[in-house]
């Protein structure tokens, strides 16, 4: 199975991208993870959106910023792969995809991350290392992770 990849801005979103993309993260987040949090946060208009699709259905996505968007350096973040799809590598390939865009669109700068701690070995396979103490985000914990 191959990811057909498409970043797009806010604004080049259609309704029915945008809803899947809310109905994925909602799927993931807040009932797969039993995490009540807000993840509408009034950031995706600033966001670049990497929709990883599969014979047309939305499988796999990440929301990208540019430096002083959401953190000091550019960042990816709500990286989702649908539960059913993920025992064929596609978030390795949505990762690279993702990184890719951020140099793409924002230069070849340090990339970071928030996150979740259980997937730390999963980000050290694309080149983050954490840096510093582990918190709490959204009662989950978080880790701080930078790709050079």
């Amino acid at each position: 199975m191959k990811l057909e990849i498409h970043t797009k801005t806010f604004d080049q979103l259609t309704k029915k991208e945008l809803y899947e993309i809310l109905q994925l993260r909602s799927e993931v987040f807040v009932v797969e993870q039993n995490c009540v949090y807000q993840d509408i946060d009034g950031k995706d208009n600033k966001a670049l959106h990497v929709l990883g699709k599969h014979d047309g259905e939305l499988v796999a996505y990440t929301r990208i910023f540019n430096a002083g968007d959401y953190f000091e350096n550019p960042s990816i973040g709500r990286v989702v792969v649908r539960k059913s799809e993920r025992k064929y590598g596609l978030g390795h390939e949505l990762m690279r995809a993702s990184i890719e865009a951020t140099h793409v669109n924002y230069g070849k700068q340090n990339i970071e991350i928030s996150a979740q701690r259980y997937l730390e070995k999963f980000y050290e396979a694309h080149g983050f290392i954490q840096k510093g103490k582990g918190y709490l985000e959204d009662g989950i914990p978080h880790i701080k992770m930078i790709k050079s």
